[in-house]
């Protein structure tokens, strides 16, 4: 398999299985980390996203759920699932962007069965790493090892997109790759989500202020990004061919927040 294909190129080239355990063990690791997060942060759900707490497609196959929350520390939190697992395609976020207090990098994660397992973690960040080296060693530098054990790891394949906004995304030790579903796979998927959102919330607790006259503009690069990732994603039109286009550009509006009610911190 060719980790340089186009999302639509492989889910057409892969067997139609029924991938709901194997889905069903990926969600499990996003309620783990949901729990971590609201021991930790004051959650608020937003009311824009109600009417897609659960859904389904037309012809009743694809279902999927879209939960987005705020908070004092938290600018937009997606906890979300779209798909059918009866026949292969699955893909989860779980995804944490801050509010401007601080400039700790942010939380992506997204997983998905196509059916090959797909994992991304990143910690997104929030200044230009090419520029501010003190960030890069503080934040990405720590995870260089645990990055280089995966990309040495014939077990799993580097994803690759083709999509040049969606390359540039990811930073260098962002883990974006696929496996064969196994149990071996869910144990090191679910070790490597620990691993990150432990390593995340410590980046936040850790993290100084962000100066007052600063925080405006951190918030619109944030909501810039967001938004760019959202609507330039090549996924997106597979959600247009599960639910329409026209419920597909409502969800994705609700991955970086374009109709929220809430206010921003």
């Amino acid at each position: 398999m060719s980790g340089t294909q186009s999302l639509v190129e492989l889910l057409a080239a892969q067997p139609d299985v029924d991938s709901t355990g194997w889905f069903g063990k990926l969600w499990e690791i996003t309620h783990e980390l949901s729990q971590k997060l609201t021991a930790r942060f004051e959650t608020t759900p937003d009311a824009s996203m109600a009417e897609f707490a659960n859904y389904t497609s037309l012809d009743g196959n694809a279902k999927g759920s879209l939960n987005t929350f705020t908070g004092p520390e938290l600018d937009w939190l997606v906890h979300s699932h779209i798909g059918n697992p009866k026949h292969s395609f699955t893909n989860m976020h779980f995804t944490v962007w801050l509010g401007p207090q601080t400039n700790a990098p942010h939380f992506g994660m997204a997983m998905g069965t196509m059916p090959d397992i797909f994992f991304y973690f990143d910690y997104i960040p929030r200044v230009d790493l090419m520029v501010d080296l003190d960030y890069l060693d503080k934040y990405y530098a720590p995870g260089n090892d645990k990055w280089r054990e995966f990309h040495d790891n014939p077990d799993y394949t580097p994803f690759v997109s083709r999509d040049v906004y969606m390359r540039q995304s990811v930073s260098q030790t962002g883990f974006v790759y696929l496996a064969k579903p196994s149990d071996k796979a869910i144990s090191d998927v679910r070790e490597l989500a620990h691993w990150m959102f432990d390593g995340f919330l410590k980046n936040v607790d850790e993290a100084d202020s962000t100066p007052e006259t600063e925080r405006a503009a951190l918030a619109e690069r944030d909501l810039h990004i967001r938004r760019a990732i959202a609507d330039r994603d090549p996924a997106n039109v597979v959600g247009e061919q599960l639910f329409g286009k026209e419920m597909a550009d409502k969800l994705v509006r609700g991955l970086w927040g374009g109709d929220r009610v809430n206010s921003r911190p």
